[in-house]
């Protein structure tokens, strides 16, 4: 098949991941949706009026079945991730799964394994990995001019745990919380940068807040095979704000006003129940959604985590929304990006690319370190010690 022609794309989930990559797939030159599955009848109507062509089907079961579709984007919830990924590959579909891969390792190699029997690709994103001021950072640590990545820094603090959550999302054991939901994102720009395997994690764990019984925050050091140190930090409590280091550029590259400070926890004192909470997340997905979801919006820059510090022999550098931060032996100096066309668009250049015959980064085997990550920094946190990677994956 001709490398420059798109991917025929069918979408799993209509939720708040699929808005999230709406502007994406329909302005992406590289894939054409041309089918979806959702258990709402609006989102399917909406779906097919926002796609021209496409078909929009009750169940994964039918959309797996559409002839038409060459991969699936799995944007289900995340106890969901397995069943559907398994579904739409044992159907001959090429997969990218949302993050996480999956909440166990079980399930990551049970993933695995079924890629390599149907033969297809299974790839894990979009996570802030795909972001390309890390994809860029890297490239100029794999240029040998600053010599190789000794110790990172990253910090993050939002107000993740205050935005409207169902339940699920609240619940540690269902997949709730940042351990399953931030830390993918910050351990695969971890990873990334330092081009080298997680040997252990060392790590503490916040809930701080008896209505939001979940994970909040961590703080975790991480020792890479190669000698690479690794320190992370996330709060989701909503206090302060890393976006202010970023010249208030948001996480998706939209310029923020920080006079809007403590408005997801005013939008919260709003609602009285789980239910009405679940019903005000509601209005952020696709079905309460008009045309205007899928428009690029208007960026002030790149998508990316927070702070990310990388030292290495002969520099320190930063990744920003706008480009990469140099301060090197001799001199400071600021290599800008070129400007936002897609947002997000890495995501689906890697998909198309590996069907066309090129060599994913964010691949199914890969996504599983990063699930162990996360999984080790649970245990040492429950545990107090630190915890081996091996001690995961030969479990």
């Amino acid at each position: 098949m001709a490398h420059d022609q798109p991917v025929r794309l069918g979408i799993a989930g209509l939720g708040r991941g699929f808005m999230l990559m709406l502007p994406t797939f329909a302005h992406h030159p590289g894939v054409e949706v041309v089918a979806a599955a959702a258990p709402q009848a609006i989102s399917r109507t909406r779906f097919e009026a926002v796609f021209p062509g496409s078909r929009a089907y009750s169940s994964v079961e039918a959309l797996c079945e559409d002839p038409r579709v060459e991969a699936v984007y799995v944007a289900t919830p995340h106890q969901m991730h397995l069943e559907h990924a398994l579904l739409a590959m044992r159907a001959g579909k090429h997969v990218m799964v949302e993050k996480p891969m999956a909440l166990s390792l079980d399930e990551c190699r049970a993933m695995n394994d079924a890629a390599q029997a149907a033969g297809v690709h299974l790839l894990v994103g979009h996570s802030h990995g795909f972001d390309r001021p890390y994809l860029r950072t890297r490239e100029l640590v794999a240029s040998g001019e600053f010599g190789r990545v000794r110790m990172i820094n990253a910090l993050n603090f939002t107000d993740y745990l205050y935005r409207p959550r169902r339940p699920e999302e609240l619940d540690t054991s269902r997949g709730g919380g940042v351990l399953f939901s931030q830390a993918p994102h910050q351990i695969d720009v971890a990873r990334l940068l330092a081009g080298s395997e997680i040997r252990s994690v060392r790590a503490s764990t916040g809930i701080w807040d008896a209505a939001r019984p979940t994970e909040g925050a961590y703080l975790a050091f991480l020792q890479f095979e190669d000698g690479t140190c690794a320190s992370l930090t996330y709060s989701g409590y909503a206090h302060f704000d890393t976006d202010e280091w970023n010249d208030w550029i948001g996480e998706m590259g939209v310029q923020r006003d920080p006079r809007r400070y403590g408005q997801a926890r005013a939008l919260l004192r709003t609602v009285t129940s789980p239910e009405e909470e679940a019903a005000l997340k509601g209005k952020r997905t696709f079905a309460s959604s008009g045309p205007e979801a899928s428009r690029i919006p208007d960026l002030a820059g790149y998508n990316h985590f927070g702070l990310f510090l990388v030292s290495c022999d002969r520099a320190d550098l930063r990744p920003k929304p706008t480009g990469v931060e140099i301060y090197a032996d001799e001199e400071r100096r600021f290599e800008a990006l070129p400007p936002v066309g897609v947002p997000r668009a890495e995501v689906l250049d890697e998909l198309r690319d590996a069907l066309r015959g090129g060599e994913p980064i964010h691949t199914g085997r890969s996504a599983t370190m990063t699930v162990a990550a996360f999984l080790a920094l649970q245990m040492s946190a429950e545990q107090g010690r630190e915890v081996f990677i091996e001690e995961l994956l030969g479990a």
